[in-house]
């Protein structure tokens, strides 16, 4: 994996987390993030949401095998991109210091989560593998 895969990864404004449930039935999000050392970092927000009993949280306890996937569209073909990491993930509490380190990144990405800071869980996904393709080559390394 290119150094650019990830870069172009890290500073996406959103991506695609995909979880798995009990029975093998994908669950796909779009979610906010910010890339730590060898983890990405999600937060649970104050966006409206039915209910805070998140699918993906249950999905995570279950199965903590995830996807997280960046794309880029545009009608000139030769500008398209995507990357995407394979890793487990965790369920982090925000008052927990490492949670609360990735809600600092995150408030830095997101200007509003420094006035509405979230109070979580967060999601630490640590990226076994990252993959990428892009127009004129692609790339896959193993963390």
């Amino acid at each position: 994996m290119d150094d650019e895969a990830v870069r172009l990864f890290a500073g996406a404004r959103v991506a695609r987390l995909a979880t798995v449930d009990g029975e093998g039935r994908p669950h796909l999000v779009p979610v906010v993030f910010v890339v730590l050392g060898a983890a990405i970092w999600s937060a649970v927000d104050a966006k409206p949401k039915s209910t805070r009993a998140l699918r993906r949280l249950e999905n995570i306890e279950s199965h903590p095998a995830v996807s997280v996937l960046v794309d880029h569209y545009d009608d000139d073909w030769t500008q398209l991109w995507w990357v995407r990491a394979d890793g487990h993930a965790a369920i982090v509490s925000a008052t927990d210091p490492e949670g609360e380190r990735a809600l600092d990144a995150l408030a830095a990405k997101y200007p509003q989560y420094v006035t509405d800071r979230p109070a979580g869980p967060l999601i630490r996904v640590d990226v076994g593998r990252w993959s990428s393709w892009r127009h004129g080559g692609a790339g896959t390394v193993t963390a």
